[in-house]
């Protein structure tokens, strides 16, 4: 009789209810959608694909900036097509394509991240700043914002080459210096509504200071809009360094970078179509994949947006 009564008094028993936090549900909306997922193992390809731009190279026997002129190209100086020496076939000099698309992408890939991380950290600092502190110190940042919105980037960014000469260094600073303001716009704009709410009030009237509630009470609650432009600028900061190099003011040669090897296929588009077909192909992917992911995060972490 005792263990009956025990039973339904663990029957009975109410069951405790576990809350999901806004990120959690965000994280199972977005594992919902395919094309996010499928655009998230892409990526994943095309970083393992950076880290193992060794293995390539060993594989093929291929360095990346080895000159097979002897084989790597025709007898009247063209590239060679792919072929079971060269599978993506050769450049104008002799040189792998598919080793090249490898070690481009970590450059790519670098570039991407780095400068995406110093933009996103000087952006969300003075975003923050000038929208929390307002008075005198937003209205001195969002004049900063608009004249740095308003430099013509790649005219300064020639300028720039042609006095310290085409790195890695200068193109990840031209790139970071010139995309932190529309980040700082985006933080600006949605810590002026957050700053009024109660929970700001309420840690104000028991005496936080103001950088106690910038970073604890109203940061959290704008890096869900600043992972979206995150995962957004990322592909956008990729097409720039890829123009960039483009245009010569990126990486020396011979260094293997996508925007590079574009920029020295213009000339052999109709004769050897596979110079410029895999690097855009490469640029292509990588881009694409990015942008469909960051839409993915962003309708998961605003579903209510306007998904038109």
């Amino acid at each position: 009789m005792t263990t009956a009564i025990e039973l339904v008094d663990v029957v009975d028993e109410p069951r405790a209810i576990e809350g999901r936090s806004p990120f959690s549900l965000a994280m199972r909306r977005l594992r919902r959608d395919k094309v996010a997922m499928i655009s998230l193992g892409v990526i994943v390809l095309i970083v393992l694909m950076a880290l193992l731009a060794p293995l390539f190279a060993a594989v093929t026997g291929h360095p990346p900036n080895e000159q097979y002129r002897s084989i790597g190209l025709t007898p009247d100086g063209l590239p060679r097509g792919p072929n079971g020496t060269f599978w993506l076939g050769t450049d104008d000099l002799g040189r792998d394509i598919l080793v090249r698309i490898a070690y481009g992408a970590r450059i790519s890939l670098l570039v991407g991240v780095i400068a995406t991380a110093i933009t996103v950290a000087i952006g969300v600092v003075l975003g923050l700043a000038a929208g929390f502190l307002g008075g005198i110190v937003d209205t001195i940042l969002a004049r900063l914002i608009d004249v740095v919105l308003s430099v013509p980037f790649l005219l300064v960014a020639i300028a720039l080459v042609s006095v310290t000469g085409p790195s890695l260094t200068v193109t990840v600073l031209v790139i970071g210096f010139f995309s932190w303001a529309s980040v700082a716009r985006i933080v600006r704009g949605q810590v002026l509504s957050i700053r009024e709410r109660e929970y700001v009030e309420a840690a104000r009237s028991l005496g936080a200071g103001d950088g106690r509630i910038m970073y604890v009470d109203v940061l959290p609650n704008v890096i869900a809009p600043v992972i979206v432009y995150t995962t957004l600028l990322i592909p956008v900061v990729i097409v720039t360094q890829a123009t960039l190099s483009f245009l010569g003011l990126g990486l020396p040669p011979p260094t293997a970078d996508w925007g590079g090897m574009i920029s020295e296929s213009q000339n052999y588009y109709t004769t050897a179509w596979w110079f410029i077909l895999f690097p855009g192909l490469a640029l292509l992917i990588t881009t694409l994949a990015f942008n469909l992911f960051g839409d993915g995060v962003r309708d998961a972490f605003d579903p209510r947006a306007d998904r038109t």
